[in-house]
């Protein structure tokens, strides 16, 4: 994916042959042969799964509602360690330098070890934390249900600036060219100085953004619960173009092969020209889709709430293979493959709201 993104990911764990991890609401995390879609273990825990995994280190680190981050064998499936934080884990662990980085609804961002899961540091917020923490340039950025984005020291957990919008934040945020890049309920998309926390410009929706955006070649690209995907200047927030879907978007984009995918809650994957927003085909489920898609090797991979995995050819849209949860896919899958993409990330080590 072409994206000036300076977001730190730890580099995916290399496998024989690659594997696609998802979660369900059923409780389980599902390693799936890419190629056919065969299951080739999965990983219960103790109650539903909304977060997203990440790949590090021979691991799967994955959240649940149980209120617990879970460090799982890429190749077993065995539980490595688990680490118990104060409420559910929606957010989407991110890992950097050794560490895991994750939100709670006990409104504490964690910093873990990621060997043996003991922990680093705590930063508190007043409210939940639903978004997905973001490593750039020695910093943690989250965003919290107080309203507020978090700059915080990825070493200390020290605070080190925030910047209030005018509702709560469930969007992840992503960080590109010294700049970070957030949604919030308040219906616009805010652009950042990283450093500095200081506002270079807002760009209003028609609707809450809890999508995380994406920035490829100088554009930014986000979706609202206008359900329209925007294409936007990343330096100045000015409007490319806009495409309409007919229900809320909360997945977010993904841009690879000059296209972007975007899925929408009514029911259906898109895929949209980059440069000119024009839909180059669509691809119908069962339900809405919550999942934000990844692309690999000319596949696009992705959930759906009518419980299935659905692999796509990533050219025209046709139905390679479909594999069958228990229960609704929200979750993002993720590869353990060095040139995947997932959401606004250059690999696929980490997963996104």
């Amino acid at each position: 994916m072409p994206t000036s993104s300076t977001v730190t990911k730890p580099p995916s764990v290399s496998v024989t042959e690659p594997l696609i991890y998802v979660a369900s609401f059923d409780n389980h995390l599902y390693a799936l042969d890419t190629t056919t879609g065969t299951q080739r273990w999965s990983f219960q825990a103790d109650t539903s799964i909304q977060s997203s995994p990440v790949v590090a280190y021979g691991m799967i680190y994955v959240g649940s509602n149980d209120n617990h981050l879970y460090a799982i064998d890429a190749s077993t499936g065995k539980e490595r360690w688990r680490f118990r934080t104060g409420g559910i884990v929606y957010s989407s662990p991110t890992v950097a330098n050794g560490i895991v980085y994750v939100g709670s609804q006990d409104g504490k961002l964690y910093a873990i070890d990621a060997t043996i899961g003991g922990l680093i540091w705590v930063f508190t917020a007043p409210l939940g934390l639903y978004s997905s923490p973001t490593v750039a340039n020695g910093m943690v950025y989250v965003g919290s249900q107080n309203n507020f984005l978090y700059a915080v020291d990825a070493t200390t957990g020290v605070l080190r600036w925030q910047f209030k919008t005018q509702t709560y934040i469930l969007s992840s945020p992503i960080v590109a060219n010294g700049v970070v890049y957030v949604g919030s309920q308040d219906k616009k998309l805010y652009a950042i100085e990283a450093a500095t926390g200081k506002m270079r410009w807002a760009f209003t929706t028609g609707g809450g953004v809890d999508a995380s955006p994406v920035v490829a070649s100088g554009v930014v690209y986000v979706g609202s619960q206008d359900g329209k995907l925007y294409a936007l200047d990343a330096a100045t927030g000015s409007q490319r173009w806009a495409f309409k879907t007919n229900n809320v978007l909360y997945a977010s984009p993904v841009v690879a092969n000059g296209m972007v995918y975007q899925a929408s809650r009514d029911h259906n994957l898109y895929a949209i020209d980059a440069a000119t927003g024009q839909e180059r085909w669509r691809f119908a489920t069962d339900y809405d889709i919550y999942s934000t898609p990844v692309v690999t090797n000319g596949s696009v991979y992705v959930g759906s709430n009518d419980f299935n995995v659905y692999a796509l050819q990533a050219t025209t849209g046709r139905l390679r293979w479909k594999f069958r949860t228990g229960n609704v896919v929200v979750s993002s899958p993720v590869i353990a493959q060095k040139n995947a993409t997932i959401g606004m990330y250059p690999t696929i080590s980490g997963g996104g709201k």
